[in-house]
């Protein structure tokens, strides 16, 4: 059915006369955000079967099609039938709400920065590696992506001179101006063929390192809007307070554990997949192993902050 609210209350209103109601998503975010919040209004339950859990389930059934008609009768049966593997959906708040979109979009971005990132390596490995094996691991610095952008190319740097990048270095970098000046200037003399292409890669770097330098300057803004609404919330002394933990770990924690239902430390370590997985069979002892499974996002801050 369209994912309009006036068919999903018409749906919930015929559903009245059947007894206790339970609305169950397979996906809480994204499609699954307009009917949850229906139904909540409605004040019917809400579950979420995990996306896995649905799989594996699904390859329990006959036939390997995927269609919505087919998920949406598996989900059904294993709500009726394998209530312990949904798992609850709390009403989250304002704030929460917020925070996780904000977080999603800084996902996406850090993956965009990597992406651009890699390429604009990639580029200075193909046209001068040494040039790259010097400026590539200081792309995250500004006074490197300022240097790219005025003088893109191995012969842009060159004609200019090693004193005149130098004072360009010193401007945003005073510290490292001189010994990164020094490595560039070995790297240019490292090599001396001109690779074919290396013309037009002098049109791309700068194009490179401007959308690189717009995707940190819109993360640093985003990053500020987190840290307000983590101060905002009232666990927030409580996070910050723990060793390792720091504003994106602490907007983590929040949003992948503050809205869950976790009835105890070690549900919320298994959940993270951070507890061992006993493997035993025949005469084998001792058969602990690391979880591969878990909460991706959860179990990344935790290992990140310890």
């Amino acid at each position: 059915m369209p994912n309009r609210e006036a068919q999903l209350k018409a749906l919930i209103d015929e559903l009245k006369s059947h007894g206790t109601r339970l609305f169950v998503v397979d996906q809480p975010a994204s499609i699954g955000a307009l009917p949850i919040a229906v139904a909540r209004a409605a004040g019917i339950a809400v579950a979420y079967l995990p996306g896995l859990v649905m799989r594996r389930i699904a390859d329990l059934h006959a036939g390997e099609a995927q269609t919505d008609a087919r998920d949406a009768a598996i989900i059904a049966e294993a709500a009726r039938s394998m209530p312990h593997a949904l798992r609850t959906l709390r009403l989250a708040a304002d704030a929460l709400a917020e925070l996780t979109l904000l977080c999603g979009f800084d996902d996406d971005w850090v993956a965009q920065i990597t992406q651009v990132s890699n390429r604009l390596r990639g580029l200075l490995t193909q046209i001068h590696p040494a040039l790259e094996r010097v400026l590539g691991p200081h792309l995250d610095h500004p006074a490197v992506l300022d240097l790219l952008q005025h003088y893109p190319t191995p012969h842009a740097l060159a004609t200019v001179g090693r004193q005149r990048w130098a004072t360009r270095l010193k401007k945003l970098a005073p510290r490292l101006a001189e010994r990164l000046a020094e490595d560039i200037h070995q790297a240019l003399s490292a090599q001396q063929v001109v690779v074919p292409g290396t013309e037009v890669a002098g049109l791309v770097v700068p194009r490179l390192v401007q959308q690189l330098s717009t995707l940190r300057t819109q993360r640093e803004a985003l990053t500020r809007e987190v840290e307000v609404r983590v101060h905002a919330h009232p666990l927030c002394p409580v996070l910050m307070s723990l060793p390792g933990v720091g504003i994106r770990t602490a907007a983590r924690l929040l949003t992948e554990v503050v809205s869950r239902d976790f009835h105890s430390a070690a549900h919320l370590a298994a959940s993270a997949g951070l507890s061992p997985v006993t493997r035993r069979s025949g005469s084998s002892i001792r058969g602990e192993q690391p979880s591969r499974r878990g909460n991706k996002v959860l179990k990344r801050a935790l290992f990140l902050s310890a």
